[in-house]
């Protein structure tokens, strides 16, 4: 028995639901698809008649309407959830329904021209600093001479004769095994338009084509602080075409590889080395230059004996907040320490300098029962944390290594008056070096 609420497919074709299959098609041969008039009624009914002449697909209407033939299709609402319906049984691409009534070449009206995205490098510098970019770009506007008409003084376009002046065709496309559909495609020999010049009636500046190429200076304003993959929008300033307005030009920032720093957020991250007397008696310098240009000496708290892969904080020294650039995060320094080579000591009285160092350390004890002796080779000695991140990685998820003692964050001087400290982040961290 029939569900009387999913009556839309039939209502279209004018057959009750009780019709058969031959009721069905005698009903959609006696519609003419030619009348311009009914170009978008006659699609619809080419629609229901496919679905309504397979019994499969028939049984599933009747049973739950247009939500029983696929997903999306949100429930016997009309024929605008009906066109995502058919378009699974007919294909998608260049081939269509228009329940909009998107006029010649079947397709949906359209609100503004396609948007054009182009995807442009910054540095680190850039994003930290700001940067002003000026560039020449080419494209296309509407023909002066012709107005977007593409045709010479006042000649006329001559209709379509493949389509027949409606910017379409048929073609049958296959939906299943031994199914086959009725779909709707642009007219290739118009593009859709429905009607052609001549070629002596097109117009001499843009060859028929109704726009020409302009070549443009744009600026873009690369702000302090914007993310990696931020969108600089410039509306409007995309392909012109006759009737909808122009699209826009997306620039797609993306952050380049930087030797000596990596960026998480509004935090940066670099790494330096220091020596073996500086990790040991402290030092006062200048240890980097920022992305600005500026230099930053840092003091270490006098006492303090730095370790291998100890970091710390320069509160307000990292990346500005886009939008609000006064507000900045933190720069985290990485201090590894370099080693004398063996040139420094040869240079040096051994013995002395032995007496000096802690004392070497002594075998274990006890004694493991067996002892093998294994030859010493330079070549297994290894940095296993030589890797680096790539531009805009978020190095936190890698974690730090610990910190400098239990001291007071106040014990460290910036001796360019910004405050830094000490946080225990755990892990290894992994960046350039300085």
């Amino acid at each position: 028995m029939k569900n009387k609420n999913y009556t839309e497919l039939y209502d279209l074709l004018g057959v009750p639901p009780s019709a058969s299959e031959d009721d069905i098609k005698k009903a959609y041969r006696k519609k003419n698809p030619n009348d311009p008039q009914a170009a978008q009624k006659f699609q619809e009914m080419a629609a229901a008649y496919e679905i309504l002449s397979d019994p499969e697909s028939r049984a599933l209407y009747d049973e739950s309407g247009m939500a029983g033939l696929g997903p999306g299709s949100g429930g016997p609402g009309g024929m605008a959830d009906a066109a995502d319906i058919f378009a699974q049984f007919f294909g998608g691409g260049a081939t269509f329904f228009d329940f909009g009534g998107g006029g010649p070449g079947g397709g949906p009206h359209r609100h503004k021209g396609q948007d054009t995205e182009v995807p442009y490098d910054v540095t680190l510098e850039d994003l930290y600093n700001g940067k002003s970019v000026k560039m020449n770009m080419a494209r296309e506007i509407i023909c002066s001479t012709c107005q977007g008409s593409g045709a010479r003084g006042s000649a006329k376009p001559k209709e379509c004769v493949n389509c027949e002046g409606k910017g379409w065709t048929f073609i049958q496309t296959q939906i299943a095994a031994s199914r086959y559909g009725t779909a709707r495609t642009k007219c290739t020999e118009c593009s859709g338009q429905g009607s052609k010049l001549k070629e002596k009636d097109r117009c001499k500046k843009c060859k028929g084509e109704k726009t020409v190429e302009e070549k443009t200076r744009q600026e873009i304003f690369i702000e302090k602080g914007m993310p990696d993959g931020h969108r600089i929008v410039l509306a409007g300033a995309g392909d012109q075409q006759p009737g909808i307005p122009a699209g826009d030009v997306i620039f797609k920032l993306k952050t380049t590889h930087h030797e000596s720093f990596e960026r998480s957020g509004s935090n940066l991250l670099t790494n330096v080395k220091i020596t073996l007397s500086e990790a040991l008696l402290g030092f006062s310098r200048i240890l980097i230059k920022h992305l600005d240009g500026r230099g930053i000496r840092v003091s270490s708290p006098p006492g303090r004996i730095i370790r291998p892969g100890d970091s710390i904080k320069l509160r307000g020294e990292g990346m500005p907040t886009h939008k609000h650039p006064d507000q900045k995060g933190d720069l985290f320094i990485v201090l590894d320490i370099q080693m004398p080579d063996a040139q420094w000591l040869q240079s040096v009285n051994k013995p002395a300098l032995e007496r000096l160092l802690p004392p070497k350390k002594d075998d274990m004890d006890p004694m493991p029962e067996i002892v093998d002796e294994v030859p010493y080779e330079e070549g297994d000695i290894v940095d296993v944390r030589a890797r680096s991140f790539p531009a805009g990685s978020d190095f936190f998820d890698q974690g730090f290594a610990s910190q400098f003692g239990e001291g007071d964050e106040d014990d460290w001087e910036d001796e360019d008056g910004d405050d830094y400290g000490e946080d225990n982040m755990g892990g290894e961290p992994e960046c350039r070096p300085q």
